[in-house]
């Protein structure tokens, strides 16, 4: 009887460019890999730190705050100032129900705020009257000129829906300033400010002195005191 040998099958191999495919394809999934970790990590990096600088910032101790109101006494809304890192402050101020345009802002020397009143050192026979004029000057007005005293502000800006807001870094003022004897106040003019910039073209000896003291911003339409 005759039997059949069978030959042991060898095993199947891969071609040598297949197996150096899936090593590359394998390669690659590893980098990706490594990649995303990174970019998670990165993320998760640039996460805790927005997060630690918005927690910075909330942390910050408000100085002053004042309720702000025109002359008919309706509140418009609040300015609050925050301490920093005590060198410097942040004025935030949220506005609503005023004429749409740009007024000057300022923080001034006097913590009171009447309609219809006289400015604290005018002690002339025949006082000028206006509204929340008891607010005195600009904060920081005896040793400077305008723009430069401690309570000049940047401009608010009031949108058609009638809101103004805005938020400045200032290191022109300090908690014993805000909250002195007399204590401050601030004020939204009628006008815009120019800043004491008066080209020679309208005037060849330079601002005078009222644009040098106000800006030429006009009357006061609304106050709040700081607390």
């Amino acid at each position: 009887m005759s039997r059949t040998i069978r030959t042991p099958r060898t095993p199947l191999r891969r071609p040598r460019r297949a197996q150096q495919l899936i090593a590359v394809a394998a390669g690659g999934l590893l980098v990706l890999s490594a990649c995303s970790d990174d970019s998670d990590d990165s993320s998760a990096d640039t996460d805790t730190a927005a997060s630690d600088s918005t927690d910075t910032a909330a942390s910050g101790d408000a100085l002053a705050t004042a309720a702000v109101a025109n002359a008919d006494g309706d509140e418009l809304g609040t300015a609050t100032i925050t301490d920093i890192d005590g060198e410097t402050s942040e004025l935030s101020v949220e506005f609503s129900g005023l004429e749409p345009g740009m007024y000057g802002m300022h923080l001034h020397a006097v913590g009171t705020c009447e309609p219809d009143s006289v400015a604290p050192d005018d002690d002339s026979d025949d006082p000028e009257t206006g509204d929340f004029l008891s607010a005195g000057g600009h904060l920081g007005s005896d040793d400077h000129d305008h723009p430069d005293h401690g309570g000049d502000l940047p401009a608010l800006l009031v949108i058609e829906n009638g809101e103004g807001t805005l938020s400045v870094t200032t290191d022109r003022i300090s908690e014993d300033d805000l909250l002195d004897d007399d204590g401050s106040a601030i004020i939204i003019h009628e006008d815009a400010d120019n800043y004491g910039n008066i080209p020679e073209r309208y005037a060849e000896d330079g601002p005078d002195e009222d644009t040098l003291s106000t800006g030429d911003a006009g009357g006061r339409q609304a106050c709040g005191v700081f607390e």
